[in-house]
């Protein structure tokens, strides 16, 4: 066999890929899955986005673009982070990538070295802490109370900071417990990164998917120490289009895009089109979708909360619960990855362990689904967890 580098043998294949993956191999065998493992809005992308998308193929818009991105498209997301977060960006402050996950590779393969640590708030995204230890640093994790909501204490972030410390990440709403940080707290994290020279990384794919809650933006507070990783794919239900993007100052964004010219060369030109009519046309597609989450949101933590053994928070943002599931656990002496996969081949519903994102007792629910998948997957679980002592 070839032999592999030290560096792909430091991460694995992320939690969530692997239960997607799971699923996939069960439906070719003709099983129905209620799922709601996948972090992906069950909507259809708006139709003057997939027209434009259309559009530009039909114009022969198919050749290569700039690295960074087509001017008009850096140039728009500029402006609507403006206009939604009082930020001073310009166009060269902005580079396009395929998905939010490759800006946010990108952004730490270019600010990180081996050594160099990086603050990481428990429960965490699958993907932080394996493309922090790509680069050879080193995963600082901080925990966040689950009696508080997962939301995030700066006391906690002041604490963990090192003369090796180089970046904090904030992601907020939360993947995978969609607690959403007030700006207070925000602005105390930015301020500790201006007070020590710090990166703060703030994941902000969520940003627009809120609840009761005033949008923020880390880069509200400061442009220079702040790196804004965004991505059309759940704001405009685009997965599939892989268009995301970084907000930076000027040099971090030189340097994506030097390795942009090694990796990617840029995102297809049709995708960015597209793009550029999520960015600048209608709205409110944002708002219809914030109302139907909310509504599935309050129906599957009403159905999980009634169940023997389970409890969680209601979340302020994106579209995930995380449930505890503990009592069950310890009870029936299993950890949580072994559970979610008894109730993918058992009950037939998809789930994602808490494993996957740093915590031991739960698991992630995805209720960006029709309601009938919700109840469904209500019923299932139920069903299941009467079969077992708790």
């Amino acid at each position: 066999m070839l032999s592999l580098s030290q560096r792909i043998q430091r991460i694995e294949v992320s939690g969530t890929y692997r239960m997607v993956a799971e699923a996939a191999a069960l439906r070719v065998h003709g099983i129905e899955l209620a799922d709601l493992g996948a972090g992906e809005p069950h909507f259809a992308t708006p139709a003057h986005i997939c027209d434009a998308g259309i559009s530009a193929i039909r114009q022969g818009f198919t050749r290569y673009t700039a690295g960074l991105g087509i001017a008009e498209l850096c140039s728009a997301i500029a402006q609507r982070h403006h206009r939604d977060f009082a930020t001073n960006y310009a166009a060269e402050n902005v580079i396009v990538t395929p998905g939010g996950k490759f800006a946010l590779f990108e952004a730490l393969e270019c600010i990180l070295d081996p050594g160099d640590e990086v603050i990481i708030p428990s429960p965490y995204w699958v993907s932080f802490k394996d493309i922090v230890e790509f680069t050879g640093a080193k995963c600082v994790f901080v925990e966040s109370r689950e009696s508080a909501g997962f939301v995030l204490d700066p006391d906690h972030i002041a604490a963990s900071i090192t003369a090796r410390t180089r970046a904090i990440i904030l992601n907020s709403p939360s993947n995978p417990c969609g607690a959403v940080a007030d700006a207070e707290t925000v602005r105390r994290i930015v301020e500790l990164a201006v007070v020590h020279d710090l990166t703060v990384i703030a994941d902000e794919c969520y940003a627009y998917l809120i609840y009761d809650r005033d949008r923020i933006s880390a880069a509200s507070f400061s442009q220079q120490h702040v790196i804004v990783i965004g991505s059309l794919s759940k704001t405009y239900a685009m997965t599939g289009w892989r268009v995301g993007y970084a907000l930076a100052p000027t040099n971090i964004i030189q340097a994506m895009q030097k390795l942009h010219s090694q990796s990617v060369t840029s995102v297809a030109a049709p995708m960015q089109r597209a793009a550029l009519a999520a960015v600048t046309g209608p709205q409110e597609c944002i708002a219809q979708m914030c109302a139907e989450y909310r509504r599935h949101r309050d129906l599957l933590w009403n159905e999980l909360n009634r169940l023997a053994g389970i409890h969680c928070q209601l979340p302020d943002g994106a579209f995930y619960l995380y449930a505890n599931v503990g009592a069950i656990l310890r009870c029936n002496r299993w950890n949580s990855t072994e559970l979610a996969s008894k109730l993918l081949h058992e009950a037939h519903l998809v789930c994602v362990p808490g494993s996957a994102f740093g915590t031991s007792e739960h698991l992630r629910f995805s209720y960006a689904a029709d309601e009938n998948t919700l109840r469904t997957a209500a019923q299932r679980l139920n069903a299941f967890l009467s079969t077992l002592q708790t």
